[in-house]
């Protein structure tokens, strides 16, 4: 069995087929699915489908793309929702993204801390988006000790020196559908060189489709794509990784 470790089922693209899409995640032996907010109204639906569905879990957060709106009103919303609902299990998606910066980069950074504080408040493991701001991540991470909650770097972009400074401080690194990809390098070599009860496999779905999807929308089900290259990259099987993943999940996630 297989847990994707960070979906958003709540994409419009995933309207009309929903359940069709669960069972084909079934079927491909995905037993859990990690539902991941970004803003008020995703985190809302990730809570709702989670009540929905005995097998998905939710993830409630700001998203650095929407760091300006985190204001305290939202905070204490996120610490509601986060508080009361039960199938919540972390907060997320949190961080910093250099790369389109539809935040101010100060912002992000001051959303980023909050929200870090927030996770270390309710005693909930963090969920962390980073993309292009590897530096000033770790930097965060370590000031703010983030690993009193410890939790995990979502479709893992950085270097082998970064996650390993990352798993120091007790987070899980998590792969993503660019593994499969036939111009992927670097990355392959992190996945070579992390520890096995350190790795998680999501899709991030509706994007990122692995091969031999690439082109379509992903979903669920294709997260066994992701753990069939763990498996080729590390040199054990299949079954092995599945078992391994799985327990890694539930482990970051308390589940």
């Amino acid at each position: 069995m297989l847990i994707d470790s960070h979906a958003h089922l709540d994409d419009r693209r995933f309207q009309r087929d929903i359940d069709k899409v669960l069972e084909r995640a079934k079927r491909a032996g995905v037993s859990k699915i990690i539902h991941v907010g970004f803003d008020k109204q995703s985190s809302v639906n990730a809570c709702k489908m989670a009540e929905k569905y005995e097998n998905i879990y939710a993830v409630v957060g700001v998203h650095p793309h929407d760091a300006k709106d985190l204001d305290d009103d939202l905070l204490e919303f996120l610490y509601d929702i986060a508080r009361t609902k039960k199938k919540v299990v972390a907060i997320g998606e949190i961080g910093l993204d250099y790369y389109r910066n539809l935040s101010p980069k100060d912002l992000q950074k001051k959303a980023f801390v909050r929200q870090i504080a927030l996770a270390k408040e309710l005693d909930m493991p963090i969920v962390i988006h980073d993309r292009d701001a590897h530096g000033d991540t770790v930097k965060i991470m370590q000031e703010e000790r983030a690993g009193r909650v410890g939790g995990i770097l979502h479709c893992f972009s950085g270097s082998w020196e970064m996650a390993r400074q990352c798993i120091e401080m007790g987070f899980y690194i998590s792969f993503a559908g660019p593994i499969t990809f036939s111009n992927a390098k670097r990355i392959l070599d992190v996945v070579a060189s992390t520890p096995l009860d350190r790795i998680l496999v999501e899709t991030d779905c509706p994007y990122l489709t692995p091969e031999p999807n690439r082109g379509r929308r992903n979903e669920p089900a294709y997260v066994k794509h992701v753990a069939e290259k763990v498996a080729e990259i590390k040199g054990v099987s299949f079954e092995e990784i599945a078992r391994i993943t799985t327990a890694n999940t539930k482990e970051a996630f308390r589940l």
